[in-house]
């Protein structure tokens, strides 16, 4: 894999998922050097004068009236990492981590921060020699950036803090030596410059959104792979239909929907076999799959948009222009927008559960199915999936009490200095909760459906969701009389993210 240079072009959400998930390397372009150094030349020149500036010879938040001497303008910076990383709770995992490692670099790397070329790099070597700093997960409201967080991010970058290294944890000074990095010293600003922005709601809000997609992807799946089992009609997904409603997603969803069902327009032999049924209308956890699948790619494009401006935005203060010969204080830390979109994010794909539950207990009622109750032939004697219902049940009922928006929340903080937060970091946190319990969910029909399309063999279903039920079928075997299912859910999530079945996902779209 190519390194990714920053400052080339404006970085690309799946740029984020390639450096934190798959490990590419980063470095600099001449360009963003050439912007870090002019930023950073400016600011010292103004720190040579008498002039008072935020942060860099001020005490910070309700103390910012208090002149620091230039003698103590260093101790400032380390005195704020140190009295900042103030987190509580589990450590965040690599992959969040690296993603705020590279999202920090990237926004000093646009060249309004003032810090020297030197720290930037020093953010790059931590991220390409893997050394993964300790970030407790709690801990930020928001608002004056990811404070706490991000302070426990920058300590290591001094040899300071814990950080990882090769799955290690350890003290920074030690995970630094064995990486061959030298701690770096502390210039005016940068200390102020690592804390403020917005990198942990970033972070996690741009891999949740990519996990959010690939759940809408796998939804479909499910839902199709649901609709053949229940012997239900394709008719509902008829383009007419949808082109006198035309909103996005909703095209999108029935356009995948029939290309599952029926690709080329060809009717499985399940299809066929009910053809002439009484039935006219699915219930609407079926019928209206475009309708709600759809809703929440609409969503989800939103979410995309205010994160893909994000990433490729400055949140430090105050910014440095050097063209413009301005050092200015403003608000671009505050995570408002980021809390509004992760909170629509939580409820757009905690619908995707809800209505996946929906199908699951269509698929175990026989008054509706007209298949085995609870998919098991020996009803009494087994179980079969009664109780999977249930679980998928209890992670939806969670769900609900998850998608309280945050954003509406505000408690004031820093002596009433900083009087409205956004409480977007607990907003994105909370959204990934949401996704753990809706692929579970997902996870629980895929099973469901499966085994409702076998109690209806010899018939088949089309070729595409016959492919998918034998990937399923090579993982985990029919349930022919009750099992421990427990590990069968664990195989199920593994076959959801196989290469194998994101391959097959491509195909349906």
């Amino acid at each position: 894999m190519e390194d990714l240079v920053l400052g080339l072009k404006p970085l690309l959400l799946e740029d984020v998922f390639r450096v934190a998930i798959e490990g590419q390397q980063v470095q600099l372009s001449s360009a963003a050097v050439s912007r870090i150094q002019l930023a950073h030349d400016f600011l010292l020149s103004r720190v040579k004068t008498d002039e008072t500036y935020y942060g860099v010879n001020t005490g910070f938040g309700l103390l910012a009236h208090v002149k620091i001497p230039a003698t103590d303008v260093e101790t400032l910076q380390y005195r704020l990492l140190r009295s900042h990383a103030c987190g509580l709770g589990a450590p965040l995992g690599d992959a969040p981590v690296r993603a705020m490692l590279f999202l920090r670099a990237a926004n000093l790397a646009l060249g309004h921060s003032g810090v020297s070329l030197q720290l930037v790099e020093q953010i790059l070597l931590l991220l390409n020699r893997g050394v993964v700093p300790v970030v407790p997960e709690q801990g930020s409201v928001g608002a004056s950036g990811d404070l706490a967080p991000l302070a426990h991010l920058a300590l290591p970058l001094i040899g300071e803090g814990r950080a990882r290294f090769k799955g290690q944890d350890m003290s920074a000074a030690q995970a630094l030596k064995l990486a061959g990095i030298q701690p770096i010293r502390l210039g005016p600003k940068e200390g102020l410059a690592l804390i403020n922005g917005t990198q942990l709601m970033a972070a996690l809000g741009t891999l949740n959104l990519l996990e959010a997609e690939h759940l809408c992807r796998l939804a479909d799946l499910a839902g199709a792979m649901s609709l053949e089992a229940l012997r239900g009609t394709s008719t509902a997904f008829d383009p007419l239909i949808h082109q006198v409603r035309p909103h996005p997603g909703q095209l999108k969803v029935a356009a995948t929907l029939r290309n599952w069902i029926a690709p080329e327009g060809k009717k499985s032999d399940i299809a066929l076999s009910h053809h002439n049924c009484n039935r006219v209308q699915d219930p609407y956890s079926l019928r209206c799959m475009p309708q709600v699948h759809g809703a929440t790619r609409d969503v989800l494009d939103f979410v995309r948009q205010v994160l893909e401006r994000e990433i490729n935005s400055v949140t430090d203060n105050p910014l440095v222009f050097p063209k413009e010969e301005k050092i200015l204080s403003g608000g671009n830390f505050h995570g408002q927008i980021l809390a509004v979109a992760m909170d629509a994010l939580s409820i757009g794909v905690a619908e995707l559960a809800s209505i996946s539950e929906q199908r699951i207990e269509k698929l175990i009622n026989p008054a509706t199915s007209g298949l085995p109750a609870f998919l098991t032939e020996q009803g009494g004697l087994n179980s079969g999936f009664m109780i999977v219902q249930v679980t998928a049940a209890s992670l939806v009922s969670e769900n609900k009490t998850l998608c309280h928006p945050a954003s509406v929340d505000s408690i004031p903080t820093s002596a009433d200095k900083e009087d409205h937060v956004s409480m977007g970091a607990w907003a994105t946190r909370k959204a990934g909760l949401v996704l753990h319990n809706t692929k579970r969910v997902l996870s629980l029909e895929f099973l469901a459906a499966a085994q409702g399309i076998d109690l209806l063999r010899p018939l088949r279903s089309s070729d595409r969701i016959e492919k998918i039920h034998g990937i399923i079928r090579k993982k985990i075997d029919r349930l022919n009389e009750d099992r421990v299912l427990f590990e069968d859910f664990g195989a199920m999530l593994e076959v959801m993210n196989s290469q194998e079945l994101q391959q097959l996902l491509q195909e349906g779209v």
